[in-house]
């Protein structure tokens, strides 16, 4: 049995898979199947028993379109994938989808498909082993000491995101990752020769890379290279150069890329490939030699590792944080058991914030994060704590850099290695983000996004810092926790929730101006999302409801009008919506009761208070703001108390 019959099954499989969805990628399946099964068959510590193993080799695959050739060699390897599940390639429920899903598939430890994003993952990933390897350390071994694959081809390479993430691999030199590079010079519309012309080794070596060409994609050579990388004393880059569609009639052209290949070329291709033309033939033989190499391979490793695995349990006398982490990622923690000195002194809540994240981090093992490079400045810098670095990664600052695209996919990966990460940017620049954010809610990644310079009260700034919609864009996001506390007592009760949470990314949104710590506030009621912070003491006529800085203007606003014996009116915090809208329906009403005027003031974007009253009660900020004094700003915007107050007496004077 050699070589070419398990490739070639892989390829007949792939090409099959497609065909009957009638929708694929049969391009990267003819181009790539060398790279991927040398590497699952020579190089990958795995074991398909044993899926979620806590120290198996991660393997990332960046170019998420070519899902069908990595369930294809997921199969021959010895998952618990069917033939069925083969024929049910991209169609409803099955667990093949279209792109690589997290938790969907066994073997598949990334959600793919936008371009770039893969990659980030993987130096995520790497960076989290190096971590998780230092803090789990006894006597001279580790509990954690894995490596990281990936696959990309020309697409992800395009995106800036991955140059980001692999500068600051390089960086960190991150000798455990290893990127293949399926190089075929052809993207989806047409010769890479019109976009992409760089000498892509010679780029990444700039960064600090090992890099390996390889000129002819033969299993031997391909073998040659990734054994080279296991030596390697940073991270490294094997380009291999390859044809997309190779044996198709299409070869060569993008039109290979994107579209099932016509019965014709399938028919010629499993001719040239020495298959039969039924479709999803496996090769018996091949089948069981390709699982039999894995485990030969891997066993004793496994083994030995599970031996390890126990000295450690019992080196730390029968704690085995590593497992309740990292295999359950289980938290189950009470931050207000903490001791908390409240004062009563106007303070910024990002200053605030530090006290308590410096606070978990030196009660919890996987809390670790870092800034874009603005960490002095949303206050997220842990001073207490060491750096982490190329030297030692036994700290808990990352210093990420002007890298905001690359900080929220690296994050995924922290996060995917079973860590409980965090990252800091102003809130304006939320949007760089925006798309690691929506990949971390798909794949139920308990990532924490902390952004200040919340409102329009910065000022000098001006309005390219201003945030205007990004609260409402965080909101939009599906399985996305948006908290926005008034003060010290409701930040704790947002990160009782935060470290807590298992299954979704929550973002902390903190102000950079000083707050009043409100009499009536409280943590404990914070963590449903919103409360009553000042009941009405006559009959209730109507309600202001408000988030972050705008519940001091609206406590404010309730004490003047109380002063003049109006005390009908009710203040409602509302620090997370989400957490709100999740309480039962009786709670929800008692807060804010049906037919009752319920006006809400936010510093941002109207949209998302539509879903608690109508928009005409809404006073909100829709336009850009200007370059000025916090007070030159606030009365352009007529965010002022007087300029909030008119605005609730024209709402209610037309109602």
């Amino acid at each position: 049995m050699n070589d070419f019959d398990i490739i070639n099954m892989i390829k007949g499989l792939g090409i099959d898979m497609i065909h009957e969805a009638r929708s694929g990628h049969p391009g990267i399946v003819l181009s790539a199947a060398p790279i991927i099964y040398t590497l699952y068959k020579n190089y990958l510590n795995i074991n398909t028993s044993d899926p979620n193993w806590i120290n198996r080799d991660r393997f990332v695959m960046s170019a998420g379109h070519g899902s069908a050739l990595l369930y294809a060699t997921l199969f021959v390897s010895g998952y618990s994938l069917t033939v069925q599940d083969l024929k049910n390639f991209r169609k409803a429920g099955s667990r093949t989808p279209g792109h690589p899903e997290r938790g969907v598939t066994p073997g598949v430890d990334v959600s793919t498909g936008p371009l770039g994003q893969g990659i980030a993952n993987a130096v995520g990933i790497a960076l989290g082993e190096k971590i998780l390897n230092e803090r789990y350390k006894y006597g001279n071994k580790s509990a954690i000491d894995y490596k990281v694959y990936c696959l990309v081809g020309d697409g992800d390479l395009m995106e800036g995101i991955s140059y980001e993430a692999a500068s600051l691999a390089g960086t960190l030199k991150l000798n455990n990752l290893v990127v293949l590079c399926d190089s075929n010079d052809v993207s989806l519309d047409g010769p890479t020769s019109k976009t992409f012309t760089e000498n892509v080794c010679a780029r990444f070596e700039a960064m600090g890379w090992s890099t390996i060409l390889v000129k002819d994609p033969k299993v031997s050579e391909i073998d040659k290279a990734l054994s080279r990388a296991q030596r390697a004393n940073a991270p490294t880059l094997i380009e291999v150069k390859t044809r997309i569609g190779e044996g198709s009639l299409l070869e060569g052209s993008n039109e290979v890329h994107g579209k099932p290949l016509e019965q014709k070329d399938i028919e010629q291709l499993k001719i040239k490939l020495g298959l039969p033309l039924e479709p999803f033939y496996v090769n018996k033989l091949a089948y069981d030699n390709m699982r039999v190499s894995i485990s030969k391979r891997v066993n004793a490793k496994y083994a030995e590792w599970s031996t390890n695995y126990k000295e450690f349990v019992s080196a730390n006398h029968g704690d085995d944080t590593v497992a309740k982490y990292l295999f359950n990622n289980s938290f189950d923690y009470d931050i207000f058991k903490l001791s908390w000195e409240i004062s009563n002194e106007k303070k910024a809540l990002r200053d605030s914030n530090i006290q308590v994240m410096e606070k978990l981090n030196a009660n919890l093992k996987t809390f670790v994060g870092g800034s874009a490079d603005v960490g002095t400045t949303t206050k997220t810098y842990q001073k207490k704590f060491k750096d982490i670095g190329p030297d030692s990664f036994d700290g808990a600052n990352i210093w990420f850099g002007v890298r905001e695209h690359a900080m929220g996919a690296i994050l995924n990966g922290l996060a995917i290695s079973g860590l409980k990460p965090y990252g800091s940017a102003f809130l304006s620049f939320a949007d760089y983000m925006k798309p690691s954010m929506r990949m971390a809610a798909i794949m139920k990644l308990p990532v924490t996004y902390i952004f200040t310079h919340d409102s329009i009260a910065i000022g000098p700034d001006g309005p390219t810092h201003q945030p205007i919609e990004q609260l409402a864009m965080l909101r939009s996001i599906p399985n996305m926790y948006v908290y926005r506390p008034a003060d010290m007592k409701e930040l704790l009760g947002c990160w009782q929730n935060i470290i807590n949470s298992n299954e979704n990314p929550s973002a902390l949104i903190l102000s950079r101006n000083e707050v009043d710590l409100l009499p009536y506030s409280d943590g404990h009621f914070a963590v449903n999302g919103g409360y009553v912070l000042k009941k009405e003491e006559d009959p209730l006529k109507l309600i202001l409801m408000a988030t972050g800085t705008e519940v001091s203007t609206a406590y404010e606003i309730w004490k003047e009008y109380s002063s003049i014996g109006e005390k009908g009116i009710r203040v409602v915090s509302i620090p997370c919506m989400e957490k709100f809208l999740e309480q039962p329906e009786d709670y929800r009403n008692a807060v804010l009761p049906k037919n009752i005027i319920k006006i809400a003031i936010e510093a941002g974007s109207p949209m998302s208070w539509y879903r608690f009253t109508d928009s005409k009660y809404v006073i909100g900020l829709d336009k850009y703001g200007i370059s000025g004094s916090k007070n030159e700003v606030l009365n352009y915007m007529e965010f002022d108390l007087n300029g909030i107050k008119k605005r609730i007496m024209d709402i209610l004077n037309n109602k």
